[in-house]
């Protein structure tokens, strides 16, 4: 039987952020090929991450920069290694090519960290981005050096696929565009309708810097929309807020800091419109996907927008000028003509671009083929192989300088 590794950032938290659910639809993917799936994680497990146990997924806490994994991987003898994020591709892909050097090594990217976090920076400082930036970043050198030594790297968004191809010279035999997938014979179409919905919402975790800055921006936004509809609420919610975000919580304006929603479908799918304006990040957005899944129509930005919908109209509108956004918000949510125009654009998108059923099988015979291959594929990647020489491996020794160091402390 295929044996599937996982090594994970975090714990999956699919009601806490975007990157956990898509982590479980990946899990449950490989499950669904028969294939026996293990998680292994260096982070503190969480009260709100799943029981793995429960999807007949084997878990197991490791160390970083500690020998033991090399023990670990090489009696577990996976025929695939699947990394969350470049980070964990740096602390363990140099030991799983000494000790499960057959392995399949899949990289799941989820976002590209060096674009989010070169945008924050531009963001923070005000000035305009530009992807010739992202060339003299040395997240991005260290981001793309790990999807260059991985087999496979799948892709969220394709405008990162296309910037990859372009800015970064990355082959596309490397690559896989790989959206959310979602089940949509599974999906509810008996929500609630225009007159039944009531308030805006928008939900993010607040650990996320993104979403953070999004709601100090709907500050400035709701305003506007509550001038209009004084008896309207805004519902804010998301996963850790800190007192920072309580603080903020104002009853006579209708501003609402809800936290943890148990059942983010459910909170959507009473709300009638959502505000997503996001001013910077990476990726595709999960609560613009939950906002088609439950026919809410969403108001966001460019940036919220990229990657989701292509040539296709969009489930709402888009604004990045804070008085068009509010405007846009308020035509929503009093329309209801152009409300059921908008749902019916979100259903579009989820047929056109969600279906798991086609992902599923473009994915599954992307990796037969590298199974199959992997010979000639890894020899067609020439600079994957050069930077995992010993001596551009200075991830490899930086960790057992660390290894070494925390040995000489317990003596």
């Amino acid at each position: 039987m295929t044996q599937v590794l996982v090594i994970g950032y975090v714990w999956p938290e699919p009601n806490s952020s975007a990157a956990g659910s898509h982590m479980m639809s990946l899990l449950r993917f490989f499950r669904a090929q028969n294939w026996q799936v293990e998680f292994a994680s260096p982070a503190q497990q969480t009260e709100h991450m799943a029981d793995l146990s429960q999807e007949q997924i084997t878990c197991t806490p490791i160390a970083l920069n500690c020998s033991s994994f090399d023990d670990y991987i090489a009696q577990l003898k996976p025929d695939i290694v699947m990394f969350d994020r470049f980070m964990m591709e740096e602390q363990f892909g140099w030991r799983v090519d000494k000790f499960a050097p057959d392995a399949l090594k899949i990289l799941d990217t989820e976002d590209l960290q060096c674009l989010r976090n070169a945008r924050h920076a531009a963001h923070r400082t005000q000035q305009a981005f530009t992807l010739d930036s992202l060339l003299d970043s040395e997240l991005a050198k260290r981001e793309i050096a790990a999807i260059l030594r991985c087999d496979l790297s799948l892709i969220i968004s394709d405008f990162e696929h296309q910037l990859l191809t372009t800015q970064f010279g990355v082959s596309a035999d490397l690559l896989h565009h790989l959206p959310f997938m979602v089940d949509l014979s599974a999906l509810d179409n008996t929500t609630p309708d225009f007159q039944t919905r009531k308030h805006f919402m928008t939900i993010g975790n607040f650990r996320h810097a993104p979403n953070w800055d999004a709601v100090l921006y709907l500050q400035q936004i709701w305003p506007m929309i509550r001038k209009q509809l004084p008896d309207a609420e805004l519902h804010i919610y998301g996963s850790y807020p800190p007192p920072k975000a309580t603080a903020l919580h104002n009853p006579k304006t209708g501003f609402l800091i809800k936290g943890w929603a148990k059942d983010a479908l459910s909170v959507m799918a009473q709300s009638k419109v959502c505000l997503a304006p996001l001013r910077f990040g990476a990726g595709i957005k999960g609560k613009l996907l939950e906002a088609m899944i439950t026919q809410t129509p969403c108001v966001t930005t460019e940036i919220g927008a990229e990657g989701m919908h292509g040539d296709l109209p969009w489930h709402g509108a888009i604004s990045n000028c804070p008085q068009t956004f509010a405007a846009e918000a308020v035509a929503l949510y009093r329309d209801e003509a152009r409300y059921q125009q908008a749902q019916q654009n979100g259903l579009a998108l989820l047929q056109a671009r969600y279906d798991k059923h086609p992902l599923e099988s473009q994915l599954k015979q992307k990796i037969s083929n590298l199974l199959t291959n992997l010979g000639p594929h890894r020899r067609a990647n020439f600079t994957g192989s050069m930077l995992r020489h010993h001596t551009l491996r200075s991830t490899q020794y930086m960790s057992q300088w660390i290894e070494a160091k925390n040995a000489n402390k317990m003596r």
